[in-house]
């Protein structure tokens, strides 16, 4: 594997690009879509807002955001070209082309100026980010302040009466079907993020750290994913 075909990078993406929702749709029993409603939710977004949807590979959190208020401007980046191409189309297919805008773009590195998005949302993608730190640091300096960040991420399933269920779905039956389906191994990488990524309590003290308060760390679907609602309190 070439760096730049590393696991969790943007090439890595452009590979599973294809099957990437149908995927998504398949693994999570369609509830991913349900998460997704609930971020956009959670952004409070006020008529005219303009809302940054990092990591927004093939730019569903993206439309369901403009869907749900007529007057939201979107701006969506990830370093995936492929998944950008796809998004696009989808952009162009719903009748959403003038609201929503899709560029290259790293997480690290946010080429905007401070305070200028009203909220900044990622789903998914922050687990693949090599420093979530400084990538949740830039969320929060080109959100106004008050301005909402909302991250919607995976976790590894808890103990308790469903856990091993919902183990056996994630560690076994995600890899193979995913695998199945995009004809692609990384699905194998994706239970090794999701295991690897911090617990609830101490990426919300990464939030904070990074000048994000923040609200509530909500566990949705027995624990195997969960939403962070938060403000920015950067000054500028």
């Amino acid at each position: 594997m070439t760096p730049d075909a590393r696991q969790g990078s943007g090439r890595m993406f452009d590979g599973i690009a294809e099957r990437y929702d149908l995927v998504n749709r398949v693994i999570s029993l369609g509830i991913d879509m349900r998460w997704r409603r609930k971020a956009v939710r959670a952004l409070a977004l006020a008529p005219g807002a303009r809302v940054l949807d990092v990591a927004t590979g093939t730019a569903d959190l993206a439309l369901l955001t403009a869907e749900s208020e007529p007057s939201v401007t979107v701006v969506g980046i990830d370093p995936s070209e492929r998944m950008l191409a796809i998004g696009r189309d989808k952009i162009e297919r719903r009748g959403f082309s003038s609201r929503i805008e899709l560029r290259a773009g790293d997480a690290e590195a946010l080429p905007f100026e401070d305070a200028s998005f009203d909220a900044v949302s990622i789903a998914f993608g922050i687990r693949n980010v090599p420093d979530r730190d400084k990538a949740l640091a830039e969320m929060a300096r080109v959100t106004r302040p008050g301005g909402r960040v909302v991250v919607l991420e995976l976790s590894e399933p808890p103990r308790g009466f469903f856990g091993p269920f919902a183990r056996f779905h994630m560690h076994t039956l995600v890899p193979y079907v995913g695998g199945l389906i995009s004809g692609a191994s990384e699905y194998k990488y994706l239970i090794r993020s999701i295991a690897a990524f911090p617990p609830a309590a101490e990426f919300s003290a990464k939030m904070e750290h990074a000048g994000l308060h923040v609200l509530e760390a909500d566990p949705l679907t027995f624990g195997v994913c969960h939403l962070y609602v938060s403000e920015s309190r950067r000054p500028v």
